[in-house]
């Protein structure tokens, strides 16, 4: 059995030809045309924590994963009404020392700014049932770091996520998509039940739940497009 994890990062509308990391952001429209369709075939969007008795085998159903990467505000605004409306879940990887913040960690490429998550919108992000996940405290690149400085991205962030939303937090998302075996074993040992990399493809209940690879959906994914994507297993692979 193969699951699609959807990766968005912005769902709002695009900023000008030319402006750089356009394409992670997908316009309201399509996001709503995409859950819509999913909605009508009969699958169900769920968060990273609801697909997880489908991957270890213990549910069947026509599932797909649902993630969006750093938690952008414009994520609250246009995504949560039509996840709630179609009755889906969906994680957030959350940047815990940026809620009420901006992408800052893009700014040295050229990103325009955009608003993040305050911590009262991270909180009815969670009532509404959907998920928060972490993304580490300060959407470092991991290899960069010491040993000691990456287990407390990890470690620290997911404590401090937790206690603000009074729930656990057992999703985390690798920065940048880059990370070493030895991080792997530090997201376990961080108390992390699942960790998302920004590697294409289908998730199957074989594969190691602490490198699960996703799908990615950008600006330009038109719908026959986006079915593609739902139903290949191999992507390109592209660093985000």
């Amino acid at each position: 059995m193969s699951i699609p994890i959807l990766m968005y990062h912005q769902i709002d509308q695009p900023a000008p030809r030319g402006t750089k990391f356009r394409s992670l952001t997908v316009h309201p429209s399509s996001f709503r045309r995409q859950m819509r369709w999913m909605h009508r075939l009969g699958y169900r969007g769920l968060s990273m924590r609801d697909l997880m008795p489908y991957l270890r085998g213990e549910k069947a159903g026509r599932v797909f994963g649902i993630t969006f990467d750093d938690g952008f505000r414009n994520v609250f605004e246009h995504a949560l009404p039509v996840l709630n409306e179609a009755g889906f879940t969906a994680t957030n990887y959350f940047v815990a020392n940026q809620l009420g913040g901006s992408n800052v960690w893009d700014a040295e490429n050229g990103m325009p700014f955009s608003a993040l998550m305050s911590l009262p919108e991270m909180r009815q992000w969670a009532q509404a049932g959907q998920e928060v996940g972490s993304h580490g405290l300060d959407h470092l690149h991991l290899p960069s770091l010491s040993p000691e400085q990456a287990q407390n991205q990890m470690s620290a962030s997911r404590l401090m996520l937790g206690n603000l939303v009074d729930q656990a937090v057992t999703a985390y998302c690798y920065p940048y998509g880059d990370f070493k075996p030895e991080h792997v074993q530090m997201v376990k040992v961080a108390g992390y039940a699942n960790a998302t990399t920004t590697e294409r493809g289908l998730v199957n209940m074989s594969d190691d739940i602490y490198q699960m690879h996703r799908v990615g959906i950008w600006r330009s994914t038109h719908l026959l497009r986006f079915f593609q994507k739902c139903l290949t297993q191999h992507e390109e692979r592209r660093r985000v």
